[in-house]
């Protein structure tokens, strides 16, 4: 399938809608508009096509859901004071876009691969905090990365254990928004920190999963690397395939050859 096709299927599917559509084909991106709101949303093609090529039609049935439902959020923006205690945070890659709509969005550095940025949890969906919006309430950042955090602290957890060739993998999968943004949640670290034999590795290939490895063989880094891989190539929102090494309350990412891991340091995505 090529882009034309696909802008053409997603126009069908989003048939009952009255959005606007506008392809760029240079830029190979696809923007999609609701007339009332005068926002949008502006897809890479290339990324739905390789979903699409993958799953098919459940591929585009996630894209046609994430698509009503955030722009159904631009619609529900509203006042933060009263929903304190729906307020998130959330990791994303360092690719994603810092601003909404020419809006910049709160946003924190975290490591070298993610950043920190800001929800309001709106039920079936949720709106990024921006710049707007924390005028509106007279809030500092400080208060907003409290709130966010107090917020995450008391949110469940489960867990699912893993042993493969004598390593142990523990995976943080919850499917409430959030299992990515509990590498924020220094308990959580410290805990797993304390069960460990062999290195202690973390993940958040994407949006809907945590993964805490024991890494106690070179096999277990071969294991890791299959496991971020194939998540973050099936994950609805993708972060980053790198893993990261947890020491001293520090996460440094990690890059895996077969039988072989190093750290990453300066220079080394110029060399990739």
């Amino acid at each position: 399938m090529n882009s034309e096709q696909m802008v053409e299927l997603l126009k069908e599917k989003l048939n009952d809608y009255s959005f606007h559509f506008s392809f760029n084909r240079k830029k190979d991106t696809l923007r999609i508009e609701d007339p009332e709101l005068k926002k949008g949303l502006t897809l890479s093609l290339p990324g739905i096509i390789s979903k699409w090529n993958e799953k098919k039609e459940k591929a585009i049935d996630e894209f046609v859901y994430y698509i009503t439902e955030s722009l159904s959020a631009m619609k529900n923006e509203g006042a933060l004071s009263g929903k304190e205690k729906q307020i998130y945070p959330v990791i994303r890659s360092t690719s994603f876009p810092v601003e909404s709509n020419g809006v910049p969005l709160i946003f924190e550095d975290h490591t070298a691969e993610t950043r920190i940025y800001y929800a309001l949890d709106l039920g079936n969906s949720y709106r990024l905090i921006d710049e707007q919006m924390m005028k509106k309430e007279n809030w500092t950042r400080q208060q907003l990365k409290e709130m966010a955090a107090f917020n995450l602290r008391s949110l469940p957890t489960k867990v699912k254990e893993d042993k493969v060739a004598g390593n142990v993998f523990y995976f943080f999968n919850s499917n409430d928004g959030y299992d990515a943004s509990r590498i924020l949640n220094e308990s959580i670290l410290k805990e797993y920190e304390s069960k460990v034999q062999g290195d202690m590795t973390v993940s958040v290939p994407h949006q809907d999963v945590l993964i805490i490895g024991d890494i106690r063989n070179e096999t277990g880094y071969d294991v890791l690397a299959q496991l971020t891989m194939s998540f973050f190539t099936n994950g609805r929102v993708p972060i980053t395939a790198l893993s990261f090494i947890y020491e001293n309350k520090k996460l440094e990412p990690i890059f895996i050859l077969a039988k072989n891991r190093r750290k990453l340091t300066k220079g080394d995505d110029d060399k990739q």
